[in-house]
């Protein structure tokens, strides 16, 4: 299993930037000799408070009354360990001059010679008064330094003042060692990334007055912190220096059976922004459609946009869901498993004894609307339906500073997110809004100009949202606010006559694009499609006002749909390319464009983490306090889950110029992979910590085999490369001779590759 990655060679730093002869400084006083250069400067960052979910019975303790939402607020750090790092190492040796935080973070160093600046925050220090949970180390180049010693106009007996060091400075120093940057470049790139002044983006953050400036500073300082503690993770582990590759193809020994020395603090901060081989994304937009296998949209002449991004961008061509129908497949997507769920059942089925219901929003009883999609819908499943006490990626961004955001088309104005829209005669739109444009190389005119569609019941599913499973999301203080709209539908332009429910004031059928301008999106991005634009199919009956009879209309099914998705897929990569956002080449920014599920039914339909139909036995593993896992057998049905279902469309864009085009990886992957692949990416996990990873997103080749007696499901395995999971980094070489599995039960469009792909480049490369 892989420890730590190291992407570039450290660029050598030069200490003379600052001599005694360029700074003009002559000093007094002594550090074992005549001392040459004193700074001093603050050690500052961030103290950030996780949200608060209550009336949930897993939370311990349990917290009455409505959730608390995350705070953040700029910080200082006391007793910490400032040095020159003379051996820029990123740890202060017996050897170099050092100075202890005072209770305002406040340092003092005296030295012969100017150095980069370390400054090792310990379980002794403090921040803002509270106690540091774990290590982390901030730094700061000589580059600041000397840029501080100029703007200076007053320097007190020669010695330089106002130096921070923040999270943001180590970035800057990161950049400087890795991407090849001058220390004005990384810090106007940083700068550029947050949308701040130059002059802010380093100081102190309990300096910088705007408020949206230190909104953005603050965001950005806690996600760093992160990514640094998890970095002096690495070095006190002595984590060796090994690449993705190494560990990807001897996956059954530790840290890939390679010999490497121990990691240093710069190598580790740059293998924490890149863990697993993953970069770090700013944000990732996820269109997610329905129900099309690899065959029926790869070439097809009724999805000609999809298929120029996918030649455009890069493909993952042997991508897997999680079974079949929807709703496994997207709470999948949200948490890495389907917890045994087979159907597309309410959220609340089967949710009894200790997985009832408790939602800390309540829906109003007399709410229009709730009698159509009622919240205690009946079922006949004895599956639970509500997931509680589980990992998802929602409550894991929101708490660690992060933001998600799922926008969904054609929902009633006014109704609740839990809830399936519901069918509204005062909201109608004509048949012929949607053109499918060629098909096979003739114009299509379809549809009556005369037939008048109400809007149907049902555009919106809860089953289409990969956080409504989760009890700890609904009940998450950003519920409400994270769940958004997305415009481009049919009925757009009559939303807002709806009649079934109270709509709010300025209510926005667009929020997307609102959002887009104004970047107010979030780090992860789900974009839902209505039934008619996601490819799915519904059906949609209208009246036509030339005839008095009723009709269907036309493009809700058959090939037309895929046409019509294509053009709602078009539609939305086109809003996001033409963003600030997307254009920003500071900002690092993913589109996937994904289905849900193929169109297999039998056969090798799924990898990564799937669980065989002749299985009798699968339970979901948990970590104990020991570390040692264990099964749980406390998710009814589970072993019904988790079958696998393949293959489908994975493309992927972004919007870097130096980031590799048009390529393609044919290793295996599934949603379970995704989904590790999304933890790395906004480090939300530790490579060395299975526990760390959520669900079968742990379940790596690594992982099954120190856990096979606890894995029944896994014990006749014959092909461990094709039932565990892997993150999608493309750095797993195909042996010579192995020859890819695919689905048996539909007509491929190539046959199965043998050996390796011509080349192992990690599609989510930035250069």
């Amino acid at each position: 299993m892989q420890k730590v990655s190291h992407s570039g060679e450290q660029l050598p730093v030069n200490r003379s930037l600052l001599s005694l002869a360029v700074a003009g400084v002559l000093l007094s006083g002594s550090f074992g000799a005549q001392a040459a250069v004193v700074v001093k400067g603050i050690v500052a960052g961030s103290y950030f408070t996780a949200p608060v979910i209550s009336n949930i019975p897993f939370q311990t303790p349990a917290v009455a009354g409505m959730s608390t939402p995350s705070s953040t607020v700029a910080s200082v750090y006391q007793n910490a360990k400032v040095c020159f790092d003379l051996n820029d190492n990123g740890a202060c040796d017996a050897n170099e001059p050092y100075g202890m935080t005072a209770s305002n973070g406040n340092f003092e160093i005296a030295g012969a010679t100017l150095a980069p600046l370390a400054a090792e925050i310990s379980t002794a220090s403090t921040n803002n008064g509270n106690p540091v949970a774990s290590r982390t180390v901030f730094r700061a180049s000589t580059q600041e330094i000397t840029a501080a010693s100029v703007a200076e106009h007053t320097r007190a007996g020669g010695t330089i003042t106002n130096i921070a060091v923040t999270p943001l400075t180590t970035e800057v120093l990161r950049s400087i060692e890795n991407d090849g940057l001058s220390y004005a470049a990384a810090r106007t790139a940083l700068a550029g990334r947050l949308g701040v002044d130059d002059s802010e983006v380093l100081a102190d953050p309990n300096t910088v007055t705007d408020p949206v400036a230190q909104k953005a500073i603050l965001t950005e300082s806690t996600i760093l912190t992160n990514r640094w503690t998890l970095a002096a993770k690495f070095v006190d582990r002595q984590d060796p220096n090994v690449t993705p590759a190494q560990v990807a193809n001897n996956p059954l020994v530790p840290f890939g059976g390679v010999t490497a020395p121990a990691v240093t603090i710069p190598q580790a901060q740059e293998a924490a922004m890149n863990i697993e081989g993953i970069p770090r994304y700013d944000h990732v937009f996820i269109i997610m459609l329905e129900n099309k296998g690899t065959q029926t949209i790869k070439g097809s002449p009724y999805a000609p946009k999809i298929n120029g991004y996918l030649n455009s961008g890069n493909q993952f061509t042997s991508y897997f869901a999680t079974g079949n129908p929807s709703e496994p497949n997207y709470t999948a997507l949200g948490g890495a498993d389907d917890f045994g769920i087979t159907d597309d059942n309410q959220w609340n089925c089967g949710a009894t004894g200790v997985n009832a219901v408790q939602d800390t929003f309540q829906p109003t009883s007399n709410q229009p609307g709730l009698a159509s999609s009622p919240f205690t819908a009946p079922c006949n499943q004895a599956t639970n339906h509500n997931i509680t006490g589980r990992q998802n990626l929602f409550n894991a961004l929101a708490s660690n500073g992060m933001t998600w955001r799922t926008y969904s088309e054609s929902m009633n104005p006014g109704q609740d997110f839990r809830t399936d829209s519901v069918a509204d005669a005062s909201v109608t739109a004509p048949d012929h809004l949607y053109q499918p444009g060629t098909l096979n190389g003739n114009t299509s005119v379809i549809g009556s100009s005369t037939l008048n569609l109400g809007i149907p019941a049902g555009l919106y599913k809860t089953k289409h949202h990969p956080g409504m499973a989760y009890q700890n999301v609904r009940s998450a203080p950003e519920f409400l606010s994270s769940n958004r709209t997305i415009g481009g539908g049919q009925w757009d332009a009559a939303l807002l006559q709806s009649k079934k429910y109270a709509i709010p004031a300025n209510y926005n059928v667009d929020q997307f694009s609102s959002d887009l301008q104004s970047g107010d999106i979030g780090n992860l991005n789900f974009i839902m499609p209505d039934q008619c634009d996601d490819m799915h199919s519904i059906t949609v009956t209208g009246i036509d006002s030339a005839t008095g009879k009723s009709g269907t209309a036309s493009d809700c099914g058959g090939n037309q749909i895929i046409t019509r998705g294509d053009n709602y897929t078009d539609s939305v990569i086109k809003k996001i390319q033409a963003s600030p956002i997307w254009n920003n080449p500071a900002k690092r920014v993913a589109v996937v464009i994904m289905f849900d599920e193929g169109t297999a039914t039998s056969g090798f339909n799924g990898c990564c983490g799937w669980v065989s139909y002749t299985n009798t036995k699968a339970t979901p593993l948990v970590q104990n306090p020991d570390g040692t896992f264990s099964a749980d057998s406390s998710i009814v049905n589970y072993v019904q889950g988790n079958h696998g279902h393949g293959e489908s469309i994975f493309g992927l864009l972004n919007n870097q110029a130096s980031a590799p085009k048009g390529l393609m990886d044919s290793d295996y992957y599934s949603h379970f992979s995704f989904v590790r692949t999304l933890q790395d990416m906004f480090g939300l996990a530790d490579p060395d910590n299975n526990g760390s990873y959520m669900n079968r997103s742990k379940y790596t080749q690594a992982f099954i085999a120190a856990n096979i007696l606890n894995l029944p499901e896994y014990a006749n395995s014959a092909d461990t490369h094709f039932d565990s999971v892997r993150p999608m980094n493309h750095a797993f070489v195909i042996p010579a001779g192995y020859k890819e599995k695919q689905s048996t039960d539909i007509s491929v469009n190539t046959p199965a590759q043998i050996g390796p792909d011509a080349t192992q480049t990690n599609l989510w490369s930035l250069k």
